[in-house]
């Protein structure tokens, strides 16, 4: 299952750190993650921001294995976008709801 949203003039440090912040809140542990900055060429004094983290959870069998992977990428100013890539298997639907529901209560209102 794959969730796609963009979000206007919000942080994206402040977004990948709510994100593990619920993911965690839902039992899910960081495996990796990253966050890089690249400043942008034609303005020396904004960058865009990228992370990437990746969240394991334990399975039936007792297994863990990648349950989430989040990619967000933008800059403070201008968009921000997420994608979700959610195994739902491992991570089940009433808590990608609760964890859908953290991240909408918070950021709802600069969604695109």
């Amino acid at each position: 299952m794959q969730i796609r949203k963009i979000y206007r003039n919000i942080n994206p440090g402040l977004l990948y750190d709510d994100v593990k912040d619920f993911a965690s809140k839902q039992g899910l542990g960081v495996d990796q993650e990253k966050q890089e900055t690249y400043s942008i060429p034609t303005n020396s004094s904004s960058s865009i921001r990228r992370g990437v983290i990746i969240f394991k959870g334990q399975g039936k069998t007792g297994d863990t294995a990648e349950c989430l992977r989040v990619h967000i990428e933008g800059s403070d100013s201008g968009e921000t976008k997420m994608i979700l890539d959610i195994n739902t298997d491992l991570f089940p639907q009433d808590k990608i709801t609760a964890f859908q529901s953290d991240l909408d209560f918070i950021f709802s209102s600069h969604e695109k």
